[in-house]
Formats: C-alpha cells, structure tokens, sequence
C-alpha cells in the first residue's frame, strides 16, 4: 500500500431543496389554502476518522467529495427530504486546511472524531409559510440555498508521543524494529527510508507508547536536498524527539547538522525535551567500546544513551546501557 500524507480534494456540499407553491385541493375542503411545504437540506461533506487507515490514498482516486442535494418540497404542507450527509474517512492525524484562505479547518485525531468540512444548504420556504390576514392565497416561495464549495488541503501527521530523527543509514530504522514489532525496510544503503514508520514500543510495566521514524536528513535538507523537510511534519505531534547519531562516524557534526535542519523546519520543535541515542556500538573497536563515553564524544547536555539496534540493546526505553551525558528537563 502506497504512503500519501498529502491529498488536494474539492468538496461541495449539497444545495437545499426549493419550497414548493401549491395549493390545497380536497373534497369539501374548498378554501383549503396555500399548502407548500419546504425543501429539504441539502448533504454535508463530513470528515470522520478510522483508526484502520493509515494513508490519503483513497483521495487520490476521488479527488471530488460531492453531497446529494435536498429534495424541492410538495403540495400538502410535505417536506422535501434531506440530501444525504458525504462521510469521508481519514486516518487519525489527518489536517485539513482551507486552500483559499490557509486556515485550519480540522484536526482530526482521535478515533470516531467528526467535523463538517462543507456544511449544506438550507430547504427553501413553501408558501404554507407566508399566509396572513390581508393575504390569503400567497403565490411566495423561496429557493434553497447553495451548499459550501472550496478546495482543501489534506495533510497526514502521525500520531506519536517520540519521533526518531538523524542523518540516513543512522540505524533508525533497525531501531524502531528492535523496541516495536514495526519491520520497516532496513538496508545498509542511504534513504533506505522512503516514508514515515510507525511502531508500538511496549514497556515492561505495561505501559507502551508511538515511536515514530521519518526518512533521514542531510545537510541543506531546508534548501530541497535529499528527500527534504516535509517529513518533519510528522513530528510536530511528538513530545520527545530521539536524535539517532552514528557513534562510529561523527555524531558531533551530525547533530549539529540535523538540529540545525529541524530548527529550519519549526524553531519550536528544537526546544522540546530530546534524547540522543549513539547507535551501531556494535561497530566500534572493544576497546574504545570500554571507554567511557563522555571522553570520546562532546554532546550537549540532552539525555542521551548508547544503543546498538542490530543486537537489540537499546538503552532509552529502560533496557541495559551506558549514559553518554546526564539528564536535563530539555534541549540546550
């Protein structure tokens, strides 16, 4: 199934049905009156989440989200019925936005939850409605009004409380499968990660939490490199962001170019609580493995742990490690 995080949809909702002119016929009811019942409303388009999706591909197939318009009403004070409510299904974590106007229309992100993308118009009033004392057979009716109609903007963020973070073939990915039962493609090639991931880490009091893993970044990601930035957006949702840094290489210059990175994306996120986890250990020499870790590598004081995800010893989600630096309440 293809990953979509982005989808550009037209929704119109239906328009509400005339109110109708007539006139009340019956036997030995001869001045039975005006008798034009209203119109019916017309459809909502409704946006609803389903827990079971995972990606816009649907939208990709019905770029147009249209509603049934109400029914004109009828003789003998009938109403029309109402046009029938568009339910959409989305993906919890889905945005939309007004692509005229830019603003935020919707943030759908718990199961079940509902919102009126493009509300319908109101029924027309039947004459039945204008009959008065000096105006006794009134031939006045209105007409429905027309339905929302704009464009959208559709985005995917996931829902995650951590978001995994780092220069490619870092090892987030044999990470995020090592704490999950997520088995994202893992290879030992750059942008092996093509799309985001998402994994359930359990704990072991039963607690368990959303990892997330995005594609990797590169320098002048900003700038349109690489895949680029916009997969950050699947963290704007994360409380805790993990950068995974290659031990074994530079993890100096590598955090400070993905940081650097994040930053360029949205500020806000480089001030969350973050943790920095030195994978691939497997990798270093035994006896530099022995040594302590803050002799050789100079990170900020973030809290951060030794991890070697291709043996599963990961040390930031309570199993056994070594601390690279002691805890602080957030990021420098």
């Amino acid at each position: 199934m293809r990953f979509i995080d982005e989808a550009r949809v037209y929704t119109q909702a239906g328009k509400g049905g005339d109110g109708a002119i007539a006139f009340l016929r019956e036997k030995y009811r001869p001045f039975g009156g005006p008798a034009g019942g209203d119109g019916g409303r017309g459809g909502s388009v409704i946006f609803q989440v389903d827990e079971g999706l995972a990606t816009l591909l649907d939208f990709k197939y019905t770029p147009r989200l249209v509603a049934r318009d109400g029914e004109p009403g009828r003789g003998k004070q009938q109403y029309g019925h109402h046009g029938e409510d568009l339910v959409v299904r989305v993906p919890p974590g889905t945005v939309v936005f007004d692509e005229a106007g830019g603003q935020l229309l919707a943030d759908l992100v718990l199961p079940g939850a509902t919102t009126t993308i493009a509300q319908g118009g109101a029924g027309g009033l039947g004459n039945m409605h204008f009959v008065s004392s000096t105006r006794r057979a009134p031939r006045i009716a209105t007409p429905g009004t027309l339905g929302e109609r704009r464009w959208v903007r559709i985005e995917l963020r996931l829902v995650a409380e951590a978001g995994l973070v780092g220069l490619p073939n870092a090892g987030k990915s044999t990470l995020l499968a090592g704490l999950s039962a997520a088995r994202p493609k893992i290879a030992p090639y750059p942008f092996t990660t093509l799309t985001p991931n998402l994994g359930r880490v359990q704990l072991s009091d039963g607690v368990a939490f959303n990892l997330a893993d995005i594609p990797g970044l590169i320098e002048g990601a900003h700038l349109g490199h690489g895949l680029g930035i916009r997969f950050l957006k699947h963290l704007k949702r994360t409380r805790v962001l993990v950068y995974v840094l290659d031990i074994a290489g530079e993890p100096e210059r590598d955090f400070a170019t993905v940081r650097h990175e994040v930053a360029a994306f949205d500020p806000e996120m480089v001030q969350r609580p973050a943790l920095i986890a030195l994978n691939k250990l497997d990798l270093v020499p035994t006896a530099a493995a022995a040594a302590e870790p803050d002799s050789s590598v100079s990170l900020p004081s973030t809290a951060g742990r030794t991890t070697s995800a291709s043996t599963r010893r990961a040390g930031c989600c309570g199993r056994s490690s070594r601390s690279t630096a002691g805890k602080s309440p957030g990021p420098t």
